[in-house]
């Protein structure tokens, strides 16, 4: 029923359907959630923030086109569900968050399931520093106004960023960008709603 739902709302990567049938979704809420992991919506997670709901993770992973081979850095690890996902279909994952709290239960949660190719790092995903990088493929899984130019910067020729952009609090648009020889490349693809990327560590969690 869950890879019907996402086939269903027109998810058709192959291997995107199997690395989300393979990850174990209950693994990542919160206990009084499991029951309705697999249900198509986005469910709260600890510091007021969320994990995003099954169909929006797919279309996402969809759009990195991912291979084997790919470098992908995630900004917002959350629960480490995303993250999860892309370890099935990538070579390697870096995803940084800027919760200590959210860092650590993610990076038990992934070693546990033999996410081996994934590190999480405590960090602030907006003022990375400057030896971190390039990559492939980047994922940006909370609200951005704009998208930093430092940001896509850090993106290899070929390479592709998917962000949600727009307004912190409403509607955000889906946002790909494809780097070629001859420069940026921009494309809208969907409307999305996700929490705020925010400036800094958390100092409080």
């Amino acid at each position: 029923m869950f890879q019907l739902t996402l086939r269903r709302r027109g998810i058709s990567d192959q291997a995107v359907l199997r690395a989300m049938e393979e990850v174990p979704r209950e693994q990542f809420v919160d206990e009084a959630d499991r029951d309705g992991a697999y249900r198509d919506s986005a469910l709260p997670i600890a510091c007021g923030q969320t994990i995003s709901q099954p169909f929006v993770v797919a279309y996402m992973t969809e759009q990195l086109q991912l291979q084997k081979k790919h470098r992908v850095l995630e900004i917002g690890a959350g629960s480490g569900y995303q993250a999860a996902v892309l370890s099935r279909l990538a070579g390697q994952v870096l995803t940084v968050e800027r919760y200590r709290k959210l860092a650590d239960a993610a990076r038990i949660r992934l070693e546990k399931l033999n996410c081996h190719n994934v590190e999480v790092m405590l960090g602030d995903g907006l003022n990375l520093p400057p030896n971190i990088g390039p990559f492939d493929r980047i994922i940006v899984t909370a609200a951005m106004e704009q998208i930093p130019e430092n940001l896509v910067e850090r993106l290899e020729v070929g390479g592709i960023l998917i962000a949600p952009v727009g307004p912190h609090q409403g509607v955000q648009t889906l946002i790909r960008l494809s780097r070629t020889e001859a420069g940026i490349e921009r494309k809208q693809l969907v409307e999305v709603r996700f929490v705020p990327a925010l400036p800094g560590v958390a100092r409080e969690l």
